[in-house]
């Protein structure tokens, strides 16, 4: 392995889905560990940053040390090897964000190794030490440290434009589930005929993030358009149960891909003539709509599938009108309270 490149491989399995290597054993065996309990895309991902991660540093699992994972941070800052940068690089290098997920991807790696045997000691440290270590273990320095930024979501007029640009039934009934029932992309490819409850205006999500399940109501507008989806474009030969298919070429009636419904994402963004349309924007838009509307903060992590509700505070900063009515509401009451001190001091 010293001196050479890692080699990531992609197949496919029984069920069309895709299936990384990297033609390291114990790298293979990991990957095929959390093929049992991650979906396929964040295996994929996972087997890239290990690639990132083991083409920078050139040495077998068994042989990598912290002062490796730290060298490796350095040259990922720096720029690294060039032909492993990836977007949203900062000054050269990669951003904050991708850095310490592949340290998070690098870290479970050597998890599961510990937990085998096959390494002593996981070579990822937790964090640096502080003078208030000895006080507070375990409380030292992030290596990596990321600021949290509000998320980017889309206006009404925005929301209409792109919904205009969609083509098909099919493509409209996706981005409706995602921008009115705020349902990930992966869970809205995950859809199966028997999730979708028409009668109860419902949808099961049975393979939610984290291996959550959760039955939320969505919008008519969704149920309108799927309905004309599966009578009017989705193959009657469909070699699948997934709801949304491919509906042209070689892999007709095959159950659409993550890159897939990005490609028609974009696709409608540009006809749209919009600069931003992600499907993560889409699911953005769509709970803080539903905290603008009164929608309680639980019942908005509800409906989104969140495990902690500090994931869903967010959306109390993207509702404006709450903030800025929480704002008024303490500022008059300072008011009245300096100007009843004067007519209290005059009285005496």
């Amino acid at each position: 392995m010293p001196g050479t490149v890692v080699c990531l491989t992609r197949s496919r399995n029984a069920d069309g889905e895709v299936v990384a290597r990297l033609g390291v054993r114990l790298l293979d065996e990991y990957l095929e560990f959390l093929a049992g309990r991650c979906r396929p895309n964040t295996v994929l991902a996972v087997a890239y940053d290990l690639k990132v991660f083991f083409t920078v540093v050139r040495k077998p699992p068994r042989q990598v040390r912290p002062v490796d994972v730290l060298g490796f941070m350095t040259a990922q800052r720096a720029g690294g090897d060039g032909r492993l940068q990836m977007a949203g690089a900062e000054a050269g290098g990669v951003s904050a964000r991708t850095l310490r997920r592949r340290l998070s991807s690098v870290s479970g790696l050597y998890g599961f190794l510990l937990a085998r045997g096959d390494v002593s000691v996981n070579p990822v440290p937790r964090g640096l030490p502080t003078r208030r270590e000895r006080q507070r273990p375990g409380q030292g320095v992030p290596l990596v440290r990321v600021s949290r930024t509000l998320p980017q979501i889309l206006g009404p007029a925005e929301v209409d434009a792109l919904t205009a640009a969609l083509r098909t039934h099919r493509d409209r009934a996706m981005v409706a589930a995602m921008v009115l029932g705020g349902l990930r992309r992966c869970e809205v490819l995950g859809l199966r005929l028997a999730d979708l409850r028409f009668g109860e205006r419902r949808v099961f999500i049975a393979e939610g993030k984290g291996g959550h399940q959760r039955l939320i109501p969505v919008s008519p507008r969704f149920f309108a358009e799927v309905s004309a989806y599966l009578e009017a474009e989705r193959p009657a030969a469909a070699g699948t149960d997934r709801v949304f298919t491919v509906l042209k070429g070689p892999r007709r009636g095959l159950p659409l891909t993550a890159a897939g419904l990005d490609e028609i994402l974009d696709g409608a963004r540009r006809r749209a003539g919009l600069a931003r349309a992600t499907c993560h924007q889409l699911r953005h838009t769509c709970l803080t709509r539903l905290r603008k509307a009164g929608m309680s903060l639980e019942a908005v992590q509800a409906q989104a599938g969140h495990a902690s509700i500090e994931s869903t505070r967010i959306y109390l900063h993207l509702g404006d009108d709450w903030l800025a009515s929480q704002y008024r509401r303490a500022a008059e009451a300072i008011d009245a309270q300096a100007l009843a001190a004067p007519a209290t001091l005059s009285a005496r």
